[in-house]
């Protein structure tokens, strides 16, 4: 005999299975996090990555910019550090949720960025001040990937 709450049940664990998969793809990809060698925030940001499972090396540069232009980041978008990780460009301080959404959906984009260097971003002192507006890019074209 079916228990009534076996579709419910049934549901829940095809979410949690979904979850686990969507989380799995994030920390099974590795990535390659290019700083400046003084700049702390991108350190900071890079030991969240990593205590939310993230597999990242940092290679520490003076040549940053030739990773963004590697990486076809655009120019209004640059941010202090630039994250390679699959077949994507992460540029900035970009919430561990994008980058998920990122892999999971793999568009036809170059990658990601939160531009600048918003407080409460992961790596970044202090309290949200607003929600932080993820752009995509691919060929020098932006446009909204999300907001969180």
């Amino acid at each position: 005999m079916m228990h009534r709450l076996t579709p419910i049940l049934g549901a829940g664990l095809l979410s949690l299975a979904m979850t686990t998969a969507h989380a799995d793809a994030t920390t099974q990809a590795s990535a390659k996090l290019y700083k400046n060698p003084s700049c702390v925030c991108c350190k900071q940001y890079a030991d969240q990555m990593k205590a939310e499972g993230m597999d990242i090396e940092i290679i520490e540069t003076d040549n940053l910019g030739q990773a963004k232009v590697s990486g076809n980041v655009p120019h209004a978008l640059y941010a202090c550090h630039t994250m390679l990780i699959g077949d994507y460009v992460v540029e900035g301080h970009v919430p561990l949720a994008a980058i998920e959404r990122l892999l999971e959906e793999t568009p036809d984009i170059d990658g990601i960025a939160l531009a600048g260097m918003p407080a409460g971003s992961p790596g970044m002192p202090g309290p949200k001040q607003g929600e932080f507006e993820i752009m995509g890019f691919d060929d020098n074209k932006t446009s909204r990937f999300m907001k969180l």
